[in-house]
């Protein structure tokens, strides 16, 4: 595995495993949880140890049981989770609450990169909350904190007014949508990027396109998305419901591409 050094020395495994559908009937969203780790259980096996979660994707519990299983010791993990601001900031006491359901559910008693979910248009409630996660990283319950879905101005008001600069940034970043401007705004503010979603966004030209790449190394046009990213030191979270996908998904650190093949990539 390869690794992002954060901004505060942590280091994140560059390839993580999304979560938001494991252990829900007929693997949907909003599915009700089935009461098993099935998928946590393969991407463990396979070799993942980043996992990304959220409140929001009411499944906490599905990856800190998959990883109590495990029998793991639980510094080899690294679990993000984010604080649901979907519906905006309910005030202190709720978002102390909500962290503490999501360690009770992920059964640990630290976070190795909490967020705060999506901003929301209010800029005091927002450095409200940031001051919370900042208060939870003195005391070591967060290792290190950041953002999801921030745009520009939302970054330029924690790092203007906040303590703490955020250490990453999940966004979106694939196929069709790139996000280089952002992208190559949080490196100039050493703030790591997160790319949720990265195989979303590929049409039949693009597969083509990546087929064509891909044929070369022996690797599946998936593969070549997530190399893409990684040559630019983007964290990705990939998710699959399928064990050898998974597996695929990490087995991205054994070929390198041209500069004409990153450019016909970045034109897609």
């Amino acid at each position: 595995m390869k690794y992002i050094t954060l901004n505060n020395a942590v280091e994140i495994p560059i390839v993580g495993c999304g979560t938001n559908t494991y252990g829900k009937v007929g693997n949907q969203y909003s599915g009700a949880l089935r009461g098993d780790t099935q998928e946590i259980d393969w991407a463990i096996e396979n070799g993942y140890r980043h996992f990304d979660s959220a409140q929001l994707y009411n499944n906490e519990e599905v990856v800190g049981n998959g990883l109590k299983k495990s029998n793991l010791p639980r510094e080899d993990f690294f679990i993000t989770t984010k604080l649901n601001t979907f519906q905006g900031f309910a005030g202190a006491d709720w978002a102390h609450a909500e962290i503490e359901k999501s360690l009770e559910k992920l059964q640990t008693d630290y976070i190795d990169l909490f967020l705060i979910h999506k901003p929301w248009d209010h800029d005091a409630e927002i450095l409200e909350a940031w001051s919370i996660l900042e208060d939870y990283y003195n005391r070591g319950v967060f290792k290190s904190i950041g953002v999801s879905n921030f745009e520009k101005d939302h970054l330029d008001l924690l790092l203007e007014n906040g303590d703490i600069k955020p250490a990453a940034n999940q966004i979106k970043s694939q196929v069709g949508n790139w996000n280089d401007e952002l992208i190559a705004y949080n490196e100039k503010n050493g703030i790591a990027t997160v790319a949720w979603s990265p195989l979303r966004g590929i049409d039949e030209n693009a597969k083509q396109v990546l087929e064509e790449i891909g044929n070369q190394y022996g690797k599946t046009y998936a593969q070549v998305v997530l190399r893409y990213q990684f040559e630019r030191d983007v964290i990705v979270i990939p998710k699959s419901h399928n064990k050898d996908r998974q597996a695929e998904s990490l087995n991205i650190f054994d070929f390198e591409l041209s500069a004409n093949e990153r450019e016909r990539i970045a034109a897609l």
